[in-house]
């Protein structure tokens, strides 16, 4: 059964930065694309930005190209995400998602999400 589980979130302060974690484990050996996705406060959940199984494709969402980066560690079957420069906007529960069922929106695996406050 794969199981993702994401670190990093946190509370700064608008302008910080913040690198969250995805460590993957569990189901086939063979990576796939990888994804974040926030859900603020009574809004939808988003795709923050999505990376490819090798890690030479990416995508970013409009707002947030420029600031984050998204990266993979194949070896540790990890993934992050660099957020900085960070707006008040970015506050959101963020969840990392695995195995792109449409690339870069649909994915088959979820986190639980960890939790990101910016703050003024």
């Amino acid at each position: 059964q794969v199981r993702l589980v994401e670190s990093g979130g946190g509370l700064v302060q608008v302008g910080g930065s913040l690198r969250l974690s995805c460590a993957t484990s569990g189901g086939t050996a063979a990576p796939y694309a990888m994804g974040w996705f926030r859900q603020a406060p009574g809004k939808e959940r988003v795709v923050v930005a999505a990376i490819n199984y090798d890690g030479g494709n990416t995508y970013y969402a409009e707002p947030m190209k420029g600031r984050f980066t998204i990266s993979r560690d194949k070896g540790k079957n990890t993934v992050y995400l660099q957020m900085n420069s960070l707006k008040l906007d970015d506050t959101a529960v963020y969840y990392c998602a695995g195995n792109s069922v449409r690339w870069p929106t649909q994915f088959q695996y979820w986190g639980q999400g960890t939790q990101v406050t910016v703050s003024s």
